[in-house]
């Protein structure tokens, strides 16, 4: 996923969306599960577009079994 031309969130605004802990988000990132860039030196922001794909992703899982 691309980092240029994208719509962002922050950490705090997809733990709002997906109503986890912030904690949860950074390590999904940290997993490769969710796509991030970085800003600066320590400001991660991710793509809506990968938010979306998480969110298929996991619905797709969940209604599998």
């Amino acid at each position: 996923m691309d980092c240029n031309g994208s719509e962002f969130f922050t950490v705090a605004e997809v733990a709002a969306r997906l109503r986890v802990s912030k904690m949860t988000v950074y390590r999904l990132v940290e997993a490769g599960t969710l796509t991030s860039c970085l800003v600066g030196r320590r400001s991660i922001r991710i793509p809506v577009a990968a938010v979306i794909d998480y969110i298929e992703k996991v619905k797709t899982t969940a209604g599998a079994s």
